[in-house]
């Protein structure tokens, strides 16, 4: 199976090489004169654009604080569910958070992936063995009915919704091989620390829902008619936007209880490992959720079989769901400082359940998905397709 043949590989490159922090932007030796920036021990860390290599998509990464934050909701938060604690303290060193969460026009790349995968495997070119299939992702396979996923719209500046956290994490992979800069999903920890940008109050603003329309797009100032292109309320201090609703955001955990413990949790090494294909958690609220369902401790477990429920498909996709609401669900990325091992990083990227592994392998044996190496020369592969 798959994930054997993963665990094999993953031993025999242990030793993978990974650039240092310092080889990568957003660190300056000086402290900037002006705009936001973090302190750590390598240096100060800045907000920086990338540019996605091959295209003229820019997106721009926010540092984002160390230290140690209180996670979860007291019981006084108005709003509060019973999943949001107990309340436990966690320790973070500095990292960055995307400004946005990953929007149509850069999704839509990682979409167009599956043809040009297509075209390497019938050319056989760039040929996926069992030698270097640690280093392949699978592409999403063309939407059943775009016009469902794209009914509240596809504008490039609006968040991409629907994937599965499967389908998310293989993007951060293809996005870490192609740049160079090691992206993955954020933990749960990490994400609630991003938003709380520093605030113990029910939002990163203050516990005012009343103000919620000055940040964040949900129930109350949608009309019912979808996610909203980005950027356009204001950021919270840490000059994220959108962390509250617009779409609701992918973490890497298991969507399990909180448990009370004394021992602080890392947050990005203590989160929650599963080999079940939901429920995984989601943060942040999106368009169609109330106030109290944005606030910075609420919590939602994604569920397949109701999220996948207008597939058609047996076995259904693993790469999109179907089912609101799951067109209110994207995700924003992360990199941390000190870039992971191959072995720790492939955490983050790989199939972790026996069902999700078994859909995978459906499809691809079915000719209805695809295989394909991804490295820093896929961009001009696929440029060289076209001539």
């Amino acid at each position: 199976m798959l994930r054997c043949r993963i665990a094999v590989l993953v031993c025999l490159l242990l030793d993978a090489d990974f650039n240092s922090a310092d080889d990568l932007p957003g660190i300056a030796t000086e402290k900037p004169a002006a705009g936001f920036s973090v302190e750590s021990a390598q240096g100060w860390l800045v907000p920086y654009d990338i540019t996605i290599p091959g295209t003229e998509i820019m997106f721009r990464m926010m540092p984002m604080h160390g230290g140690e934050f209180k996670m979860g909701s007291s019981d006084a938060e108005a709003g509060r569910k019973d999943d949001e604690g107990p309340q436990r303290k966690v320790i973070i060193e500095p990292y960055w958070m995307a400004e946005c969460e990953v929007k149509w026009e850069e999704y839509k790349l990682f979409m167009q992936l599956y043809r040009s995968l297509k075209e390497f495997e019938e050319r056989r070119i760039r040929i996926v063995t069992d030698e270097n299939r640690i280093d392949a992702i699978t592409a999403p396979t063309p939407l059943y009915e775009p016009d469902f996923t794209f009914e509240f719209g596809e504008d490039p500046k609006q968040p991409a919704v629907s994937m599965t956290q499967y389908a998310a994490k293989q993007y951060t992979k293809w996005l870490t091989a192609i740049t160079g800069q090691q992206f993955r999903l954020p933990t749960e920890a990490e994400w609630e620390h991003a938003c709380r940008a520093g605030s113990s109050t029910a939002f990163s603003f203050g516990d005012d829902a009343s103000k919620l329309d000055e940040y964040g797009w949900f129930k109350d100032n949608t009309n019912g008619e979808g996610t909203k292109p980005v950027r356009q309320k204001k950021p919270n201090t840490w000059g994220l936007y959108d962390i509250h609703g617009n779409a609701a955001e992918w973490c890497i955990d298991g969507y399990v209880p909180y448990t009370a413990s004394d021992k602080p949790v890392d947050a990005a090494a203590d989160w929650v490992r599963t080999d079940k294909p939901d429920p995984r958690v989601v943060r942040g609220g999106s368009w169609e959720f109330p106030a109290a369902e944005c606030r910075s401790a609420a919590r939602l477990g994604s569920n397949d079989l109701e999220w996948k429920a207008y597939d058609p498909n047996r076995p259904r996709s693993p790469w999109w769901y179907t089912t609101d609401p799951a067109r209110g669900v994207g995700f924003r990325l992360v990199r941390a400082l000190k870039p992971l091992s191959r072995e720790k990083i492939e955490e983050f990227w790989k199939i972790d359940s026996e069902d999700i592994e078994f859909d995978v392998e459906d499809r691809i044996s079915g000719g209805r998905g695809v295989f394909g190496l991804v490295d820093k020369d896929l961009p001009q592969a696929i440029l060289d397709l076209q001539k």
